[in-house]
């Protein structure tokens, strides 16, 4: 039963990954419309958005595989 628990959180951790490297490249392309555009606090606001989002999505997996991993290793 808890492994299937562990796939089926896998799978959820993985769509919420992707979702957030959308939101990265949503940001990032706001971030040089506004570069553009001259909005230094429009232009601070995007960056900090798609750094976040970016390492968010970049994090999650890999702290889930190091809970996975500790779990088997019990």
């Amino acid at each position: 039963m808890e492994d299937e628990t562990l796939m089926g959180t896998g799978n959820w951790l993985s769509i919420i990954s992707t979702l957030l490297i959308l939101l990265c490249f949503y940001f990032s392309l706001t971030f040089f419309q506004h570069l553009k555009l001259g909005d230094e606090r429009l232009i601070k606001q995007s960056k900090l958005a798609a750094v976040f989002c970016l390492a968010l999505s970049l994090l999650i997996p890999a702290l889930y595989s190091l809970y996975v991993y500790n779990e088997m290793m019990k």
